[in-house]
């Protein structure tokens, strides 16, 4: 694959990672249940679409 082929896919997956990053940051200073169980949520929908790899711990 040349360079220019896998820019796309490099910046796409910066972005999940920096996503993933952020949730995990809210996630962790949620202060109520509410917060908690929807950033969870969207937590996993992103791990249905990397499966292997777990985005919760």
């Amino acid at each position: 694959m040349s360079a220019p082929s896998r820019r796309p896919e490099i910046r796409r997956r910066r972005a999940r990672q920096h996503k993933i990053t952020t949730l995990r940051k809210r996630l962790a200073s949620a202060q109520n249940d509410a917060d908690r169980t929807r950033i969870t949520t969207k937590l996993q929908k992103l791990a249905i679409a990397s499966p292997g790899q777990p985005l919760l711990k």
